[in-house]
C-alpha cells in the first residue's frame, strides 16, 4: 500500500513540475524583447548631460527621444516627458546610496505598496534596474519622509513626494523608458 501511494505522489509531482515549466516557457515566449535586460544600453562612461544654466529644471539636452522617464544622478531631479518630447512634469528627488549607470532601461516591475530596505511603508514603486543586487526603482514613503540615505546601508530606493509618486505611477507601466544622465 505505501508503494503505491508513493508512486502516486511522484506521479503528481511530476506532473506539477511540467506544468510549471510549460507555464514558465508560455511566459517567457511573451515578454517583449529587451524587457528582462536590466543592463544600460548606453556605457556606463556617458558623459554629464548639458544643462540650461538659467534653468536648472529645464529637461537636459541629449536626454532621449520621445516618451521617456528622465532620471539626473547629479541634479537628483526626474522629468517625465511625453511622445512629443514636452516635459509634463519635474520634480527632486531624493536618491538611495545606490546610484544605477547612465544608460537606457525599461520599467521592469512595479509594487502597489511594500516595505522599503529601510523598514518604511511606501507606495508605487516603479523598479527598471539593480546594481550588485539591489533594486533600483523611484518610491514615495506613506509617511512623506524623505532622509538622505544612509551611506553604510546599500539602498537604491529613489524617493519622491507622494503627488509625484502617484504621477510617476501613472506615468512608467512597465515597458516604459527611463533614462539615466549624470
Amino acid at each position: 500500500m505505501a508503494s503505491s501511494s508513493a508512486g502516486f505522489v511522484t506521479g503528481l509531482t511530476v506532473a506539477a513540475v511540467a506544468a510549471v515549466g510549460v507555464l514558465a516557457y508560455q511566459a517567457s515566449a511573451s515578454v517583449p524583447a529587451g524587457l528582462g535586460d536590466t543592463r544600460a544600453s548606453t556605457p556606463a562612461t556617458a558623459s554629464k548631460a548639458p544643462r540650461d544654466q538659467r534653468n536648472a529644471t529645464a529637461l537636459p539636452a541629449a536626454s532621449g527621444a520621445g516618451r521617456r522617464v528622465v532620471y539626473s544622478v547629479a541634479a537628483d531631479r526626474v522629468w517625465l516627458v511625453g511622445a512629443d518630447g514636452k516635459v509634463t512634469r519635474t520634480f527632486a528627488v531624493t536618491p538611495g546610496s545606490v546610484d544605477p549607470a547612465p544608460g537606457t532601461y525599461p520599467v521592469t516591475s512595479r509594487s502597489n505598496s511594500v516595505t522599503g530596505t529601510d523598514g518604511t511603508p511606501i507606495e508605487h514603486v516603479v523598479r527598471f534596474t539593480s546594481v550588485d543586487g539591489v533594486a533600483i526603482g523611484f518610491s514615495a514613503a506613506l509617511d512623506g519622509s524623505a532622509p538622505a540615505a544612509d551611506p553604510a546601508v546599500r539602498t537604491g530606493g529613489i524617493r519622491e513626494s507622494r503627488r509625484d509618486g502617484d504621477a510617476m505611477w501613472r506615468f512608467a507601466t512597465i515597458g516604459e523608458k527611463v533614462v539615466v544622465i549624470r
